[in-house]
């Protein structure tokens, strides 16, 4: 599991690397790490969900990484890039020389969890706690955010169920 200051610390490696090559490199935190790093709303999570330019580099980068560390290859994958369909507003999450890190703002993130909505994950904790975060106490307000940045047609049904679950009005 990789708490706040190991993701710091695997981030900062990164850096290095891309430094050692003099490519400037941009990530986009999600999931987990932003829950972690930016939210602290729980200790770890199991890898970083981005998305990163320039995304060759990023990769061979990391896997350098995770040699040195004994992580696996996925350590850092941009599986969750799919749910990125719209420009997040973006809150700064580390500047370093070669790497910029940053990660989506509070109500982004409450709408790619709740589209999300994998039950076997720590997504309805997140949901919840972006929920109690942004103080929302109406579900219909949690959906207005949801469909600011996701088209209605590709909204699940299952996230209207989870904010019924999680929202009694």
């Amino acid at each position: 599991m990789l708490t706040a200051k190991n993701i710091k610390k695997l981030l900062k490696e990164l850096n290095e690397e891309l430094a050692i090559k003099n490519v400037l490199g941009e990530i986009g935190l999600c999931g987990g790490a932003v829950m972690c790093l930016v939210f602290k709303a729980r200790s770890s999570t199991k890898d970083i969900d981005a998305i990163f330019e320039p995304t060759k580099e990023i990769r061979e980068a990391a896997k350098r990484v995770a040699k040195r560390h004994s992580l696996s290859d996925g350590w850092l994958n941009d599986a969750a890039k799919s749910y990125f369909v719209s420009d997040p507003p973006r809150q700064s999450v580390l500047e370093l020389s070669h790497l910029r890190v940053w990660a989506p703002k509070a109500e982004y993130m409450l709408a790619m969890k709740c589209v999300a909505a994998r039950f076997d994950t720590a997504d309805l904790d997140d949901v919840r706690f972006l929920i109690d975060y942004l103080e929302l106490k109406q579900r219909a307000k949690v959906f207005e955010i949801i469909e600011q940045y996701y088209p209605k047609k590709i909204i699940p049904s299952k996230t209207q169920f989870v904010i019924e679950e999680l929202m009694e009005e």
